[in-house]
């Protein structure tokens, strides 16, 4: 039986004709759809469809998945501004054909800020100047360019560039992420300035051009990323900060640099997941597989109450380890190794009891937007890449006649005493956004990630049972309902589940949020190696699309 979607249309009574606008149609989509995933020898997949077709072209004129990537994480800058940003972070796993690189280009927090800087603050502000650290994605971009790209550095940004200056067609989710963010960042002259010129923000269907955004990156792409650090536009970033109150410094763009480091693994009935080393929360995502390394997941049918039980119980414990310890490397107080050990993980599986929902005593960042992308060539290169403004527009903080919006990474440092990701300058905060990457031994399997804050640990998680304890093709894993925990015993679920599941979950002291099928379930990208070929599939909550030749 065909799954429905719970939104709300128009009855026809009453209702405007469509005529040559198109914007006087309802934008809801109340019927069951079914996605089929694109079967290719180079493929793109992302959240939004003008970026994928900005990979695909790079593709064609001869460049590899890492040219590929980047040209699609340019355009989504544009594109898709309510979720990501040239001010965004970025993280990237790339298989080069030989071996997996990751590499991390979140920014240091201000050298001026420090515990003093934020005392008598209850917790981190959310928005503004003291949120925003030193924004790393142009440097990934360069970075990836110069060691792994085939085409020059400056055609990458083309696709972007004609999207700023002609103008892209905002689509649905995006028009209501973007309304979203204005209730709250609106006040901000430079957001306001340039993401509602008309008083108000774009609608489905209109044209949405941004020409300082344009131009900007018309320097980046000139200069290398340079400029971004050390030029013109790092004084425009700085002087900002400057007339605002901010701490940022040129000199704090000046020191940035990104960091090749390796990934962390976690085997799973013979296959690796892979994920960025701290700071990010990819570790959580190993944590919760290394528990139910100790449970046979497969042997319980899928989407049975046993096994999503036993799902949510694992990654309850994994994000109370996360959250408690995750912080820049330097100040971590327990090693990676320590918590991805065999005989902890094995006592953090004996902990959870099948008959009875627990509370672990975590806590939870706030929710955020995010994009994420994947490339694949016929060479074999594969890249799972991922940038973020962290929540809607990040910070608020737009640099006047730029185009550059400015994360707010900073508002996930914390301020309790003691802890390893206590606020300090220079420092790298806990980071929701993970790129993830499947292997098979020395055989790479699946390029992969699930956007959305918290979810995107539990996103990795899901997708990685689906495909291995029970067989579903990535199409089949992306369409699937998912769940997210909360905090305590809050389970959000979306309500494809089965009635009856639901129900037996709650009487087993699960805090259900039954929710229908929306896009804080994550937004998944997959593409999946074939002998000969690849499988990409994309979310269907979200706007994007596979795409491939």
């Amino acid at each position: 039986m065909p799954r429905r979607r719970h939104s709300k249309s128009q009855p026809l009574e009453g209702r405007k004709a469509l005529g040559a606008n198109m914007t006087e149609c309802t934008w809801s989509f109340p019927y069951a759809s079914q996605r089929m995933p694109v079967l290719a020898s180079n493929a793109v997949a992302t959240s939004q469809p003008l970026a994928a077709q900005a990979g695909l072209e790079m593709l064609r004129l001869g460049g590899n998945a890492a040219d590929a990537a980047l040209a699609t994480a340019i355009a989504l800058t544009v594109v898709e501004p309510a979720m990501n940003g040239i001010g965004s972070d970025a993280f990237c796993i790339l298989w080069d054909g030989k071996e997996l690189h990751g590499l991390n280009a979140s920014g240091r927090a201000p050298a001026a800020w420090s515990p003093a800087y934020f005392a008598g603050r209850e917790s981190m502000p959310k928005s503004g100047w003291d949120t925003v650290t030193v924004p790393g994605c142009v440097s990934a971009w360069a970075e990836v360019s110069n060691r792994f790209g085939k085409l020059p550095f400056a055609r990458l940004f083309e696709p972007a560039i004609r999207y700023a200056e002609s103008g892209f067609l905002v689509g649905p989710i995006t028009a209501e992420a973007w309304a979203g963010a204005a209730k709250v960042l609106g006040s901000y002259e430079g957001f306001a300035q340039t993401f509602l010129p008309t008083g108000r923000t774009p609608r489905v269907g209109e044209r949405f051009h941004c020409a300082a955004q344009a131009r900007t990156l018309e320097r980046i792409a000139e200069t290398g990323g340079e400029d971004f650090y050390r030029g013109a536009l790092a004084e425009k970033i700085a002087a900002d900060a400057a007339r605002l109150g901010g701490q940022l410094t040129e000199d704090d763009l000046a020191a940035h640099s990104p960091d090749w480091v390796g990934t962390i693994e976690q085997d799973y009935r013979g296959y690796q997941l892979h994920e960025i080393p701290p700071n990010g929360q990819g570790l959580g995502a190993l944590l919760c597989l290394g528990i139910l390394r100790h449970v046979d997941v497969g042997s319980l049918p899928v989407d049975s109450v046993d096994s999503l039980h036993v799902q949510i119980e694992a990654m309850k414990l994994a994000l109370a380890d996360a959250y408690r310890y995750v912080a820049d490397p330097a100040y971590m107080d327990i090693s990676v190794e320590d918590l991805l050990d065999e005989f902890y993980l094995e006592h953090r599986a004996e902990c959870i009891d099948m008959r009875r929902a627990q509370d672990p005593g975590h806590g939870v960042p706030d929710q955020s937007g995010t994009v994420y992308l994947t490339a694949a060539d016929e060479q074999g290169m594969m890249v799972s890449f991922i940038q973020s403004n962290y929540m809607g527009f990040g910070s608020g903080i737009v640099v006047p006649d730029t185009g550059i919006s400015l994360q707010n990474r900073g508002t996930g440092f914390s301020l309790e005493e003691c802890h390893p990701n206590r606020v300090d300058g220079g420092k790298r905060p806990f980071h929701t956004i993970i790129p993830a990457f499947l292997m098979q031994g020395d055989r790479p399997l699946m390029s992969f990630g699930v956007m959305g804050g918290p979810m995107q640990a539990q996103g990795h998680v899901q997708m990685v049972l689906r495909l291995v304890d029970y067989g579903q093709n990535p199409q089949a894993a992306v369409d699937a309902p998912r769940w997210q925990v909360l905090k305590g015993r809050s389970v959000a679920i979306e309500e494809d589940f089965s009635p009856a599941v639901l129900d037996e979950l709650a009487g087993r002291g699960h805090q259900l949020e039954r929710l229908p099928r929306q896009p804080m379930f994550g937004g998944a990208q997959l593409i999946y190696r074939l002998v000969d070929g690849y499988c990409a599939a994309s979310e269907p909550r979200k706007e994007g699309q596979a795409v491939g030749f």
